[in-house]
């Protein structure tokens, strides 16, 4: 992970950031952390909103490799992913199909659970499904309160409400489905919560520390995450090293199970009554901002944010 790296050779880079999802404020903010860093390392490297600009001129504009700073959809969802393989420009991050399934907490859940990894039980509502009063109030009966709601392609806590009681279900439908046709339902795990980055592909792939997570009233929202200095992220993690090593194991498992390469980002409830992890998510593009937990995760391990930016460009790939 300290190999020296060529930043000339990695050639002209562009650094994907903005976009058109819900998460383009902490995109950008992304974006322009990774810039700094890049070019502070002599990378010649350079912003692109894609939207703002057409992908085509990445090609027209001679750049080698692009460092994807997109959060959510049209960045993190494949998309992006499969417009660079068509214009053979290598990439940071997961591939297209790993990168599709891991946006979808739907189609990630079912993945890990044929593999045999844990994950909460969960209910998830097609769009005929939201309005059913009947329907609604047999989520609580079948998952347990509290649970939660979500939509499965969002991510930053967009759309997510902790739901105490029937009468609630309603209004927390409601929400998420302004996100997404589909609502995620999902068993609230009483516990910590805790986050571990991997860096790698196959093989190679490695955990990082785990970070675990205390936020005011256990609300690690969006205004949280990004905005307050109100969380304390505690790296290292004051687990039981078995317990940190057996997190580890199962996000590399789970990265794997994917198909992730490059990078990611996994978050998890440790349950109080019984220490057993539960992976909720797997970010494939995960935040560079100041709050963000690869960056402290990576520095706990050695790795500066510039030395951390540089491997993933130094890393970008394709598919084919």
């Amino acid at each position: 992970m300290t190999q020296a790296i060529d930043a000339k050779a990695l050639g002209k880079v562009a650094v994907l950031m903005g976009g058109s999802s819900a998460e383009r404020e902490i995109s950008l903010l992304s974006g322009h952390g990774v810039l700094a860093a890049l070019r502070s390392q002599g990378v010649d490297a350079q912003a692109f909103d894609p939207a703002e600009r057409d992908l085509v001129e990445l090609r027209n504009e001679g750049f080698a490799r692009c460092f994807i700073a997109l959060h959510g959809r049209h960045g993190e969802d494949g998309t992006v992913q499969g417009a660079l393989e068509l214009l053979h420009i290598p990439y940071t991050g997961s591939g297209v199909l790993a990168s599709a399934i891991a946006i979808d907490k739907v189609m990630t859940k079912r993945v890990w659970a044929a593999t045999g990894l844990p994950t909460p039980r969960y209910v998830a509502l097609a769009r005929d499904a939201q309005a059913d009063r009947t329907r609604l109030r047999g989520v609580p009966d079948e998952l347990g309160l509290p649970l939660i709601v979500k939509p499965p392609h969002e991510g930053s806590s967009i759309g997510v409400t902790k739901v105490m009681g029937y009468s609630q279900m309603q209004d927390a439908v409601m929400l998420a489905a302004r996100y997404d046709a589909e609502v995620l339902c999902e068993e609230f795990i009483e516990g910590d919560e805790v986050t571990c980055p991997v860096l790698g592909a196959g093989d190679s792939a490695v955990a990082l520390p785990v970070i675990r997570i205390v936020a005011p009233g256990g609300a690690y929202d969006y205004q949280n995450k990004y905005f307050t200095d109100a969380v304390n992220y505690l790296v290292p993690s004051g687990l039981p090293e078995a317990e940190e090593r057996e997190i580890q194991r199962i996000v590399v498992a789970a990265y794997r199970a994917l198909g992730c390469r490059g990078w990611g980002r996994a978050d998890l409830m440790v349950r109080t009554a019984d220490r057993k992890p539960f992976l909720l998510e797997m970010n494939t593009s995960p935040g560079m901002t100041g709050h963000s937990l690869v960056p402290m995760s990576a520095r706990a391990a050695g790795i500066s944010y510039e030395q951390l930016c540089l491997r993933l460009v130094q890393d970008a790939a394709l598919d084919g």
